[in-house]
């Protein structure tokens, strides 16, 4: 089964000094069986190099790929444009450290707050995400944004970057029903055809999971399934109770 857990969901136990990159990956491999990684930039900690190599070598020791590496911090879009330039230098940093840690699609978040997108910001979206989504397609990944935030949110935007950008290097991060109020179901449905992976929250572990993974499997999507965790509470055993709904709905969909 092609399922991760993104290293967010254990963002408690990391503010608390109780979890550290290396940590995450023990828990992934020993305590819930799983041989894939899904790196959150703030798990991360660093794009120092020589810290880099020691997670990449923490990796290979367990024999462990990496499904999604997703960066906060940065983002294409800002008003000033002293920033905009500023966060596209750390962004490409960061596809640095994807690269050495062989990331199978990297996150970048559009910015902006207001889910109204202007025409100068879609253009700076757009020229940007086809820059990323070269540089990802040269190097065997793909790149793109996740329904997180701001003008991510509205579906309409995202169809906008997505036809535009036009490379298949560039996909969508599809946080599962995460869009502005009342679009959730249609936001799903117009982005599925997009989608290169997941997160899956425990909302929609507990209401509507088998219904949206035959939404994604039916729309050809192959991706893996990003268990996320949010609430920063019992995150070991929360999670593992939104893995095994994951298990379970993937179970009862290849044996009907």
């Amino acid at each position: 089964m092609k399922i991760s857990i993104a290293s967010y969901a254990f963002h408690g136990l990391l503010a608390e000094g109780r979890m550290d990159v290396f940590g995450y990956l023990e828990s992934v491999k020993y305590r819930y069986r799983l041989d894939t990684a899904d790196l959150w930039s703030g798990t991360v900690g660093t794009t120092d190099a020589a810290y880099i190599r020691k997670v990449r070598q923490a990796l290979d020791e367990k024999e462990m790929t990496v499904a999604n590496y997703h960066i906060d911090g940065a983002q294409p879009w800002h008003p000033d444009p002293a920033t905009r330039e500023k966060n596209h230098q750390v962004l490409l940093v960061h596809l640095g450290v994807a690269e050495a840690l062989k990331a199978q699609t990297v996150r970048i978040d559009f910015g902006g707050k207001d889910a109204a997108m202007s025409e100068e910001q879609c253009d700076v979206l757009v020229r940007r995400f086809k820059e990323y989504a070269k540089r990802a397609g040269d190097n065997g990944y793909r790149v793109g944004p996740e329904t997180h935030f701001g003008p991510a949110l509205v579906p309409e935007n995202m169809a906008r970057v997505y036809k535009a950008v036009n490379h298949p290097a560039y996909g969508i991060l599809l946080h599962i029903g995460h869009w502005v109020d009342g679009r959730e179901d249609e936001g799903d449905k117009l982005a599925a055809p997009w989608v290169m992976h997941t997160h899956v929250d425990a909302h929609v572990a507990a209401t509507c999971l088998e219904a949206k993974m035959r939404l994604l499997l039916d729309a050809g999507y192959k991706g893996y399934w990003g268990v996320e965790h949010h609430s920063a509470k019992n995150e070991y055993s929360e999670v593992a109770w939104q893995l095994a709904e994951v298990q379970r709905v993937l179970a009862r969909l290849r044996n009907p």
